[in-house]
């Protein structure tokens, strides 16, 4: 017979009141399963069970409704729950830590005698945040030769070559004079010693004169600018031609193509809304677009990259190179990941996708901007 609790050893196991108990009572989100002869709640394993996860979620700042909906989802049962949860606490764990190096760094810069700006305290903990995930681009993020070929093709004769947002420093093309521009100390951090110098500026301020370089060119950064219009303006300033390779976000054909974002994370159409269209981009510096087919076995593990490999974002290390899946947070990561291990163990996801078994290449939203 399974152990059952009064309401009073519950509340002191959980370090809650029992008011908040019988509050959760009244509103159904933790209802126990029997009272005693006196009328006192008593609270089975499942009961438990049930507290326990709403107890955490709400520790992590989720609001009652909010928690209702995670704890009743009919799709998610107990171990689901339990690694969404384990998934919360690493991601609060990964923000603390990041938070406070961030604060040691101020407080070292204070005891040296210098003063930092509110503008420095507020980017210093952003900074940080977007760099946890930066250390993870090397272990799957790297030049794709077919879609590097494409963008080199498009470079012409450039000589000198200014590549923004250049990171840790993929599709830079050999046998040409490159300047990198990255704002991320991590990303800089991981160019190799014979990858080109780097330079840390954003794209909407570049430090350079007109016409500084042959092409200005730009792969899988434009989604990160604040403000990618005026970063393609400066790109267009700094050099006599310019090259992007970026994603069309307000392609709705693009996010019902693509399997991941139509049957497990909708999120990502939250994610663009506001954001420029490919059309306005390529409008603001006078480019042509030219559509990208992502090859099946692509090298380079951006987000849509594994389009025929569904198996491959099962992996932690796949995703936490790709920020979508940080953006659209742990509840919605976990989530569709946890449908997408079911849909493939029961060959769901092959019956709904059976036509991409014969295709080695897909369009799924990836634009060249030439100008």
């Amino acid at each position: 017979m399974d152990e059952q609790l009064t309401v009073g050893r519950v509340a002191g196991l959980a370090g809650v009141s029992i008011r908040t108990l019988r509050y959760y009572d009244e509103v159904g989100l933790v209802r126990p399963s029997a009272r005693t002869a006196a009328g006192h709640r008593i609270y089975a394993a499942a009961d438990v069970e049930r507290l326990r996860e709403v107890l955490v979620y709400r520790r992590l700042g989720f609001g009652l409704r909010e928690i209702a909906e995670l704890v009743d989802d009919p799709d998610t049962d107990a171990v689901a729950h339990l690694r969404r949860l384990r998934g919360l606490l690493l991601e609060q764990r990964d923000r603390a830590a990041a938070m406070v190096t961030a604060i040691d760094d101020e407080l070292e810069a204070r005891a040296m005698g210098f003063g930092t700006t509110p503008e420095e305290q507020l980017k210093a903990v952003g900074a940080r945040l977007y760099e946890t995930i930066g250390s993870a681009y090397p272990a799957t993020r790297r030049t794709e030769p077919r879609i590097a070929a494409r963008i080199w093709e498009a470079l012409g004769d450039a000589r000198t070559v200014l590549n923004v947002g250049a990171g840790t420093g993929s599709y830079e093309p050999s046998g040409r004079e490159v300047t990198a521009v990255e704002p991320s100390a991590v990303m800089r951090a991981q160019r190799c010693t014979r990858a080109a110098p780097c330079v840390a500026a954003s794209a909407e301020s570049l430090p350079f004169e007109d016409q500084s370089f042959d092409a200005a060119m730009a792969v899988s950064t434009v989604h990160h600018w604040a403000d990618p219009v005026a970063g393609l303006r400066e790109m267009r300033r700094v050099a006599r031609r310019v090259v992007v390779f970026t994603h069309d976000a307000s392609d709705a054909g693009w996010r019902h193509r693509f399997w991941l974002i139509r049957d497990y994370l909708p999120e990502v159409a939250g994610l663009v809304a506001g954001r420029p269209s490919v059309d306005e981009l390529a409008g603001a510096i006078g480019a042509r677009l030219e559509p990208v087919l992502i090859p099946w076995d692509c090298a380079d593990g951006f987000f849509e990259a594994y389009w025929r490999r569904p198996e491959t974002y099962l992996d932690e290390r796949v995703r936490r190179a790709v920020s979508v899946w940080t953006r659209v947070g742990p509840v919605a990561e976990q989530r569709a990941v946890a449908r997408l291990r079911d849909d493939l163990s029961s060959g769901r996801w092959a019956e709904r996708n059976r036509e991409l078994a014969g295709l080695d290449a897909a369009e799924l939203g990836l634009r060249l901007l030439v100008a």
